[in-house]
């Protein structure tokens, strides 16, 4: 209770309006009533989990944006939150500049980021329009939360390219601290199930090196070799 009334005032000193929740069950509560822009949600929560918490948040609000707070190298718990519909997450214990950082970084690329592009990306029979955030494969809408599409724009926007997970976690995060755990991994394997209807295979794995995005029609792509890598079409 002492570090939530901690970071409520110092947040609100910073200009946040700032609604507290003490459980689950009142964040929920308070999610459906203020319709926030940002949560700010601990993996441990009386009762219901962060974890669980989270679940249902993104069943009702694909936009808010989520940030989990972790314990220190909890790897599970990161994993565990983006699975989730997390967005982003910082480590216990942090500073109040880190975590302001974090919190602006996240807002301003929630609404930025990629629309402020404006851009239609076509390949295949994958269309995406970074300006309204929408995907579509053969003409049906793909259901793609918020980083996930934002992960596929910054695959397709350089087709060909193979690209580390720093690299794309710095380019759909703003750091390079998501690119170390397996949250990469996550969005790629939604990604993909995403894209199951399609006619065509998008985003190859380089053992070790990271992810390209060549559209291949299925069945081509196995066995497929380049320079650099074994590439594969599933994890």
């Amino acid at each position: 209770m002492v570090i939530l009334n901690t970071l409520a005032y110092n947040l609100t000193r910073q200009g946040f309006d700032v609604q507290k929740a003490t459980s689950g069950a009142e964040a929920l509560k308070l999610a459906r009533k203020f319709r926030p822009d940002l949560i700010l949600l601990d993996v441990m929560l009386p009762g219901e989990t962060g974890i669980r918490v989270c679940e249902k948040i993104r069943e009702e609000d694909r936009e808010v944006v989520i940030v989990m707070i972790t314990a220190k190298d909890a790897e599970e718990d990161k994993v565990q939150g983006f699975e989730a519909g997390a967005d982003d997450y910082v480590t216990k214990p942090f500073g109040m500049k880190e975590l302001v950082a974090r919190i602006n970084a996240n807002l301003k690329r929630s609404t930025a980021s990629p629309g402020a592009r404006g851009r239609i990306l076509e390949a295949g029979d994958l269309w995406l329009d970074t300006k309204n955030f929408t995907a579509r494969v053969n003409g049906e809408p793909l259901n793609l939360r918020l980083k996930e599409f934002e992960l596929l724009v910054a695959l397709a926007s350089q087709p060909g390219e193979l690209k580390s997970r720093e690299e794309l976690a710095k380019e759909v995060w703003g750091h390079a601290g998501v690119g170390s755990s397996r949250t990469i991994d996550v969005h790629i394997r939604r990604i993909r199930a995403s894209l199951s209807s399609s006619d065509y295979e998008y985003v190859h794995t380089a053992r070790g090196l990271g992810y390209r995005f060549e559209p291949r029609p299925k069945g081509e792509s196995q066995g497929y070799v380049d320079e650099q890598a074994t590439m594969e079409t599933r994890e």
